[in-house]
């Protein structure tokens, strides 16, 4: 019988990561969008090219504010142009490789209402699914839990201020 050619295999668990190179730092900003629905508080979440459940999210750019910035993303991630910005909810941080780079994100979250027609919701390309939960569906839903923590709060604050 013939040895096993470990050889032939060798290169696909040899392979090294490039070095990281350098650091980049992305400010991005979103919001935990919600509207009452005949089952009470519902949250509007998009699922990314990874099938991950998230809320809409985006870059910061040049001029604009990380409040500006959520309202832009919102209108863009899901078509809904007419929201209401009720106040910063906190930020979250990730960190990930992109080839030879760290890096690390920096995520400003708003509380935002839903108004006008909340059901003329549209996905934009890159996404698998846009959809309102309950919110109890929503915190199951979410793959991060830093977002799910800040859901929690967005709750609060909806029942405390009666949203």
């Amino acid at each position: 019988m013939a040895a096993p050619q470990f050889d032939k295999f060798k290169k696909y668990f040899t392979r090294k990561k490039p070095s990281i190179q350098e650091i980049v730092r992305e400010p991005t900003a979103g919001g935990i969008v919600f509207r009452r629905g005949k089952e009470g508080i519902e949250i509007l979440l998009i699922q990314d090219a990874k099938d991950r459940w998230t809320i809409p999210k985006g870059h910061i750019e040049e001029g604009e504010t990380a409040q500006q910035t959520a309202r832009r993303e919102i209108g863009e991630e899901a078509g809904l142009k007419t929201v209401d910005v009720l106040g910063w909810l906190g930020k979250i941080h990730f960190r990930y490789r992109r080839i030879d780079k760290l890096v690390l994100m920096t995520t400003q979250i708003y509380l935002v209402r839903a108004m006008g027609d909340t059901n003329d919701i549209q996905k934009e390309e890159w996404m698998n699914g846009i959809k309102w939960f309950t919110f109890h569906d929503a915190l199951d839903a979410i793959e991060y839990e830093d977002i799910g923590k800040l859901m929690l709060l967005a709750m609060k604050r909806i029942r405390q201020e009666n949203l």
